[in-house]
C-alpha cells in the first residue's frame, strides 16, 4: 500500500509557561516520561505512524532551544559511541541507539498568534498533501498508539480526522468537545466543536492534540479572524463543517497521557514508571 500521509508537523513554539520556573532551563518537551524525553515519545509515534518528515514549528525564541537540544538529541553522536564502544558500556550503547534517527525541517512562527498560525507556517513544506499534526503535550500508551489509528483511518476516508478519548463529563469543561453522530465503530461524524463547554458538554469526547488534515485546512485558517490575537485551529475546523466539508473523529484505543502542565505530566510520569521497570 502506498502510504498517504508522509509528512507531520509538531508546533513547539510555545515558550512553557506552565511549567516555570523549571522551563527556564529545560524546555518541556525535554521533560523526562521514565526514561525519555517527552518529544522521543511524539515522533517516535509519528515514525510508527509511517511519516518519514518532521516538520518543527518554533518561535525566533525557541531557536537556539531547538538547535541546542532537539536537534542535538537527535543527531548521531558517533564520537560518544567509539567511547562506550572501547569501555564495554552495552546499556549505554543500547540507550544511545535507542533514539530515533529523523528527517526534518522547521517553519519560524514570528509571533505568538495562536496554533492556528503555527499551522499556517508549515504550508511551505506541506503544499497538496494531506498531513498529520502533533501537540508536545499529548502522548499515547497502548499497542497502536493513536497516530497511527489515525493514519489507518484515514486511508479509508481522506477526510480531516479529529482524535476523540473518552473522559467523564465532569471533566470535559477544560477541553474542546465535540458534537457527533456515530457512523461505525469507533467512527463519528463532527456536527461542532465546543471549546471548553460549561453546564451540559455535547459528548462525552475530548479532543486529542493529534489531527490529520488535508491541504484544505490552510484555506480556512487564512479566513479566520484572530480571537484576542490568536487565529485558532479549532475556528477553522468549525469553518470546515460550516461548509458542509465532512470532518471526522476517530474513538482511540489505549490510554492518553497528558503533559500540559506539571501535575498532568507528572501523573503521565508516574503512570509510565509503574509500567516499565
Amino acid at each position: 500500500m502506498i502510504r498517504v500521509i508522509k509528512k507531520a508537523v509538531i508546533p513547539i513554539a510555545g515558550l512553557g509557561t506552565r511549567f516555570l520556573p523549571l522551563s527556564k532551563v529545560i524546555p518541556k518537551e525535554f521533560f523526562p516520561l521514565n526514561s525519555k524525553p517527552v518529544i522521543q515519545y511524539i515522533i517516535e509515534e509519528a515514525l510508527e505512524a509511517g511519516i518519514d518528515e518532521i516538520i518543527f514549528v518554533i518561535s525566533p525564541e525557541k531557536k537556539e532551544i531547538f538547535e541546542n537540544y532537539i536537534l542535538k538529541y537527535f543527531r548521531e553522536e558517533k564520537k560518544l559511541l567509539n567511547i562506550l564502544k572501547k569501555r564495554k558500556k552495552e546499556k549505554a550503547i543500547e540507550a544511545l541507539n535507542s533514539i530515533p534517527k529523523i528527517k526534518y525541517r522547521y517553519a519560524l512562527q514570528k509571533k505568538p498568534l495562536g496554533d492556528g498560525d503555527a499551522i499556517l507556517k508549515a504550508e511551505k513544506f506541506i503544499r497538496k498533501e494531506p498531513f498529520l499534526v502533533l501537540f508536545g503535550d499529548d502522548v499515547s500508551y497502548g499497542k497502536e498508539k493513536f497516530p497511527s489509528q489515525l493514519v489507518a483511518a484515514f486511508e479509508k476516508n481522506k477526510k480531516t480526522f479529529l482524535c476523540l478519548y473518552k473522559l467523564p463529563k465532569e471533566k470535559l469543561s477544560a477541553y474542546g468537545v465535540p458534537r457527533v453522530k456515530k457512523i461505525g465503530k469507533g467512527l463519528y461524524k463532527i456536527a461542532d466543536v465546543i471549546e471548553k463547554p460549561k453546564g451540559n458538554p455535547p459528548s462525552n469526547f475530548a479532543l486529542v492534540g493529534n489531527y490529520i488534515f488535508t491541504p484544505e485546512i490552510f484555506f480556512y485558517l487564512k479566513k479566520i479572524k484572530p480571537k484576542n490575537g490568536e487565529i485558532l485551529l479549532v475556528e477553522a475546523i468549525k469553518k470546515e463543517i460550516e461548509d458542509k466539508k465532512d470532518v471526522f473523529g476517530l474513538q482511540v484505543r489505549g490510554k492518553w497521557l497528558e503533559c500540559g502542565d506539571k501535575e498532568k505530566w507528572m501523573k503521565s510520569f508516574l503512570f509510565l514508571a509503574k509500567k516499565k521497570p
